[in-house]
């Protein structure tokens, strides 16, 4: 797999290199946000590692651009630990967002989780769920509202698809983790109530008294039809 790496900090890139390909990853790097554009036209990475902080292009305006030719996964890299930035990168349409310091067990992991394809077809009788106006195909990975498409990163596909089949039912944060990244090196700080925040914005009609996506203080979410 083909990693992209945009970041201005020589040493921290070249650490990445270094583990990254000892971890079987193909690594690309651009030390400003233009070369970052740059060497994804020419390289069509699979993944995408970002900071956001960069000179000449900043992180969110890469985002921005790779948005509207490529569908690779993006996961910001970043110092900045504020809700508003991780919203605004999230917005534009990155994947996921790792806050430095990081474990590169978790890097990794989230690597794993942006770069996993599905092996086998989905199968024709998966369900189609609706809650109000918003229908989830499960088959078809798709969901509309009101008729029209909503698209979703795929972190933000993943966490729907899990609640979706499962609705109605209480959904640990633990489980959700694990179900998302596949692995018990992600703690949670706060992610999973970003992602839950996302897709409210998208699918709730007022986002901030959902009817549908519900918190389960201090256990879980659960999916309400």
């Amino acid at each position: 797999m083909k990693i992209l790496i945009a970041d201005d900090d020589p040493q921290l890139v070249r650490a990445l290199r270094i583990t990254l390909s000892a971890h079987g990853y193909e690594v690309v790097a651009a030390a400003d946000g233009e070369a970052a554009v740059t060497l994804a036209a020419q390289h069509h990475p699979d993944v995408v590692l970002l900071d956001l902080g960069m000179p000449k292009l900043d992180g969110v305006r890469v985002i921005e651009a790779l948005r509207g030719w490529s569908d690779a996964p993006i996961l910001v890299v970043s110092g900045r630990t504020g809700s508003a930035d991780k919203v605004e990168a999230l917005d534009a349409g990155a994947d996921d967002y790792v806050t430095k310091p990081f474990q590169i067990d978790e890097l990794l992991a989230r690597l794993r989780a942006l770069g996993r394809r599905s092996a086998a077809a989905s199968s024709p009788s998966e369900p189609v769920i609706g809650f109000g106006d918003v229908v989830v195909d499960l088959a078809a990975k798709a969901v509309t509202r009101a008729g029209v498409r909503v698209h979703l990163t795929p972190t933000e596909w993943r966490m729907l698809e899990f609640l979706a089949r499962n609705p109605g039912v209480l959904v640990t944060r633990q489980t959700l983790l694990k179900e998302i990244w596949g692995s018990e090196q992600v703690a949670d700080s706060g992610y999973l109530r970003l992602y839950m925040s996302q897709l409210r914005k998208k699918l709730e009609p007022d986002p901030a008294r959902p009817v549908h996506l519900l918190t389960e203080q201090g256990m879980g979410y659960r999916l309400v039809p």
